[in-house]
């Protein structure tokens, strides 16, 4: 697969509306293009969408499994009252800032799609203390241009709502867009598995688009435990880097996907992803998490009597905003190295990760 394809996946899946809990149509444009690389593809319980791809030593001994766990859902919200003028009141659905909302088009997903705004008073009609306050959710309302009658026959409390914002590539390449957090981790495994379509591989792979992980992972925790595979790697985003921020806790953008590092993560998988991404001359850079690094890493690792997880990472700026930023060549590079490690497990692999 070509950069440039990869590129025109990214932005499909970006455009497309999936905030979790309400994730079935992108997560039916992602199947579509698993179905092409792929020997299955299903849902579990969950929703969470899995793309099976066999391996050679199937059905012997020598057989082992890796599972490659990326997130499809985004932030959002969700209507909770309609005014008697027609105005929508919302509570978030993940974390969303309130700073970011204000002026943003968004589609209430009602009976039918409804495009609206966010509006709040004008500064004109706000008194000097006022303008002082910070700014909360409760503040903010929808506009739809509708009476309460016409919106109580088109929509519901309870009602997902997106952000509307069509992604852009930028001059320089980059790509700015909303839900680049995880539509680029998605196609990142997207690209992995077209590499592998032509290739030997002994594993036996599971790509999973995962559901809900914004409000608490929780398809990848259903995944992780119904599949039980002997590894897994989460391939997520991380925090470009942004003038006066600390260079510990950023990463350059187009400089390579990030290699964490800690306790959430198994020495011997970032220790071969790192080897890898030298030997195929693949731009990394390291990135330590003394904790939980809270994605789907996490919740494989703790699966069941545990699972050793790697995490690979996109920097990403304006996370969980409708601009986040990144550069194709950061993408092309994380699905480039997760190939190369598909092929690269094996059974002796696997048996020697008791000795760490």
């Amino acid at each position: 697969m070509k950069e440039a394809q990869l590129t025109d996946i990214l932005l499909e899946l970006s455009e497309n509306a999936g905030v979790a809990g309400d994730e079935e149509g992108v997560v039916g444009l992602a199947a579509r293009y698993f179905r092409q690389y792929t020997d299955r593809v299903e849902t579990d319980r969950f929703g969470n969408l899995i793309a099976f791809k066999r391996g050679e030593k199937n059905g012997t001994g020598e057989q082992v499994s890796l599972a490659v766990l990326t997130h499809i859902d985004e932030i959002g919200a969700m209507v909770t009252k309609i005014e008697a003028e027609g105005f929508l009141r919302f509570t978030s659905v993940g974390g969303i800032d309130p700073r970011t909302l204000l002026g943003q088009a968004v589609v209430v997903h009602g009976r039918t799609p409804l495009t609206g705004v966010i509006g709040a008073l004008a500064p004109h009609l706000l008194s000097e203390k006022e303008r002082k306050k910070e700014l909360k959710m409760e503040h903010l309302f929808i506009d739809l241009g509708l009476t309460r009658e016409q919106a109580l026959e088109r929509l519901n409390v309870g009602d997902f709502i997106s952000l509307e914002q069509k992604p852009l590539k930028l001059p320089t390449g980059c790509i700015t867009g909303k839900s680049l957090d995880n539509r680029a981790g998605v196609a990142a495994a997207i690209f992995c598995a077209a590499e592998l379509a032509g290739m030997k591989h002994d594993a036996d792979i599971y790509f999973v688009t995962t559901l809900q992980e914004e409000v608490g992972l929780r398809g990848a925790v259903t995944a992780a435990y119904g599949l039980a595979p002997d590894l897994a790697v989460a391939v997520d985003v991380t925090h470009g880097e942004l003038p006066g921020l600390s260079s510990g806790d950023v990463f350059k953008l187009g400089q390579g996907v990030t290699i964490a590092l800690g306790p959430n993560i198994h020495p011997a998988l970032s220790g071969l992803l790192k080897e890898l991404a030298r030997e195929q001359r693949i731009p990394y850079q390291p990135e330590p998490i003394p904790a939980s690094s809270s994605t789907d890493a996490w919740a494989a690792q703790v699966s069941r009597e545990g699972i050793p997880a790697a995490l690979l990472s996109i920097p990403l700026r304006y996370m969980h905003s409708v601009v986040e930023m990144l550069h194709p060549d950061d993408l092309t590079g994380c699905g480039r190295l997760l190939s190369h490690f598909a092929r690269s497990v094996d059974r002796r692999f696997v048996e020697g990760l008791a000795c760490f």
